[in-house]
Formats: structure tokens, C-alpha cells, sequence
């Protein structure tokens, strides 16, 4: 998933980011909720953590402007605040899940992995299309009896993909899913990363799915 994540305290945000980008997510680590605001304008994500306590917008304040926004990804809500009302106040400005402060990353992990699963995109923790599956928390992909490991980028591109069966997905689509802010890819890294998915996908005899538009960009495509 591509995750927006607004801490102001390093000691917390850096952590958390590198926990986070462990376990396969893209992640947009900010400190500042005022460019959290604007990256909110710029990009989709699928799950923002927000601390309450931000200085110019409050997380709660940025939770509330993201739902009147119609925006639908999942909000949890970083605090110490941990009275009956803070946490009614929270899930009331429209945060699905609301974590005490310190942040304990395994329980953070395992609330991540459960909102995900609301998506309705993954089964559980496993993503299909046609007879290929891709497995969450084994970064593995199947197809028949035959499973393949795959690196993090690997599996975030294979993801994305999958996500968005047949469409023709441009470079630069592709980079702003996969990467993070400030960190752009080489001018030669999105040919090489289709190009090792492709050697990965040939164990499973889908090295074809993946198929390059010329001039466009890339699709997956599944054959029979």
C-alpha cells in the first residue's frame, strides 16, 4: 500500500517509516501536516496515519478534511491521548482505528494489516487476478503449485499492476506509486525492474502478462 504517514518527531517518524517500508508499503514519512495537506491534493493513498498532536493542522483536523474531501482510504489516528472520549472524538472525525502513543510498531503492523484487509481489492491478505495470486506476508506470488519469492519492488510493481488489470499505466504513474517523495528512481530503473519481474514471472509461465505499450507505458494482461 501507498502510505501517508505525518509525525513531527523524528524519533517517531523514522522508525515507524523504515517499519513500514520493512513490511513492503511505499510510504510518504512528513513531519509538517502543511505539506501533508498538499501532498493529500496530489496523490491517492491507501491508508493515512496521522498524529493528533501536529503543529499548524492537527491530525484530526487533516482526518475531517479528508472526509468531507469524499476521500474513502482508511485514517488512524497517533496519540497519547487515550481516554474513553479522545478516542470517541477521533472515530467521530472519521478515523477508522486509533493507536496510544508510544507507538508499539508490531501492534502498529498488525492494525496496518488489518485495514488493509478492508480494502476490497485484497481477500485477506491475498491479491488475484486470473489463476495468479500475490500473497501479502510472504512477499511470494502463485500460479498452480509454483511459488515464486519476490524482492519488496518487486512486489510493490507486481501489486500495482494487478490492481489496475489491463490498463495502460504510464511511467510516470508507476513511479509515483512506487516510489517515495524525494526519493525518484534513475532514468533506467522502471526498464529494469519490468525486466526482472518479467525473469521472476517466467518460473510461472506469466512473463507474457506483463506487456509494454511503446510510447504509453506498461499493462498487465492475463492470458488463458
Amino acid at each position: 500500500m501507498r502510505i501517508l504517514l505525518v509525525e513531527d518527531d523524528p524519533k517517531q517518524l523514522e522508525p515507524l517509516c523504515a517499519a513500514l517500508s520493512g513490511a513492503g508499503h511505499i510510504v510518504d514519512g512528513l513531519s509538517d501536516s502543511a505539506i501533508a495537506q498538499w501532498a493529500l491534493s496530489q496523490r491517492e493513498y491507501d491508508l493515512l496515519i496521522l498524529d493528533w498532536m501536529l503543529p499548524q493542522i492537527s491530525g484530526l483536523d487533516l482526518c475531517r478534511q479528508y472526509r468531507q474531501a469524499g476521500k474513502t482510504a482508511p485514517v488512524m489516528i497517533l496519540t497519547a491521548k487515550d481516554t474513553t472520549s479522545d478516542k470517541v472524538t477521533g472515530l467521530d472525525a472519521g478515523a477508522d482505528d486509533y493507536l496510544v502513543k508510544p507507538t508499539d510498531v508490531f501492534e502498529l503492523l498488525a492494525r496496518v494489516r488489518a485495514l488493509s484487509r478492508r480494502s476490497p481489492v485484497w481477500q485477506g491478505d491475498m491479491l488475484e487476478l486470473g489463476d495468479l495470486q500475490l500473497h501479502k506476508p510472504t512477499l511470494t506470488a502463485k500460479r498452480g503449485q509454483t511459488t515464486i519469492e519476490l524482492s519488496v519492488r518487486e512486489f510493490q510493481l507486481l501489486e500495482y499492476l494487478m490492481r489496475h488489470p489491463r490498463q495502460i499505466l504510464s511511467r510516470d504513474q508507476i513511479e509515483q506509486a512506487l516510489w517515495e517523495w524525494g526519493s525518484e528512481p534513475e532514468s533506467n530503473a522502471m526498464t529494469t525492474l519490468v525486466r526482472r519481474l518479467r525473469q521472476r514471472l517466467k518460473t510461472v509461465h506469466a512473463a507474457d502478462w506483463i506487456e509494454t505499450v511503446y510510447g504509453m507505458g506498461y499493462r498487465i494482461n492475463p492470458k488463458n
